[in-house]
């Protein structure tokens, strides 16, 4: 490609963000060209400077860093999101995963391994960094891969307690089509109730990509 990478980095700690732009800005062939701290922002940036890559961190305010990715990528699929996150757990791994990322590395990585993960999804390659790797097994893919992104930003909203209405209303979508969705999340997690919903979804990790609680 001609010209520098674009970054955009996502994370709500000043001192992290600024840890890995100055680790980033150190490299020649990479141009960090803004940092925020919510994924509403990251939305928002993301359409209006289009970067090659974003480093998105998952537990924000307001919207998580899960349903940011699967938003931007919606909207700029050419855009490639980094899962750049503490937790190593395989649920969020395949999670994030399932959302559109199209890599994983853990904050405790050497600094030199973020810009390994850089240039291997530039390259189109998905990348998970040692530790995330181990942790997911084949096993833990398929049976996360039982949802969709779609059915899993819709777990993520119902297990937060919101209405079929209100869940509409936050991605934009008919009420009808979230009705839709909440009987297949079901039928395939083979749970009956809301509150089968949410414990399935914090037990799995999934509730915690939001930010909130836990």
């Amino acid at each position: 490609m001609n010209g520098p990478i674009r970054v955009l980095i996502v994370d709500d700690h000043p001192m992290v963000a600024e840890g890995i732009q100055s680790i980033l800005e150190s490299y020649g062939d990479i141009e960090v060209v803004g940092a925020v701290s919510s994924g509403r922002e990251a939305i928002a940036r993301a359409e209006a400077l289009v970067p090659d890559v974003i480093l998105m961190d998952l537990n924000m305010p307001d919207v998580g860093g899960l349903s940011a990715t699967e938003i931007i990528q919606e909207r700029c699929p050419e855009i490639r999101v980094l899962i750049l996150s503490m937790h190593d757990s395989p649920e969020y791994i395949s999670t994030a995963l399932s959302h559109g990322a199209v890599g994983y590395v853990l904050k405790d990585v050497q600094p030199e391994e973020i810009k390994t993960a850089i240039d291997a999804v530039m390259r189109g390659e998905r990348y998970l960094c040692t530790g995330a790797a181990g942790s997911l097994s084949p096993q833990s893919q398929t049976s996360r891969e039982a949802l969709t992104g779609r059915e899993q930003t819709i777990l993520l909203e119902l297990a937060q307690g919101k209405s079929n209405k209100e869940v509409a209303q936050a991605l934009d979508i008919s009420v009808r089509t979230v009705e839709t969705h909440r009987k297949n999340i079901k039928r395939k997690l083979g749970i009956s109730s809301t509150a089968g919903l949410t414990r399935y979804a914090l037990e799995h990790g999934v509730l915690q990509g939001t930010g909130r609680g836990i």
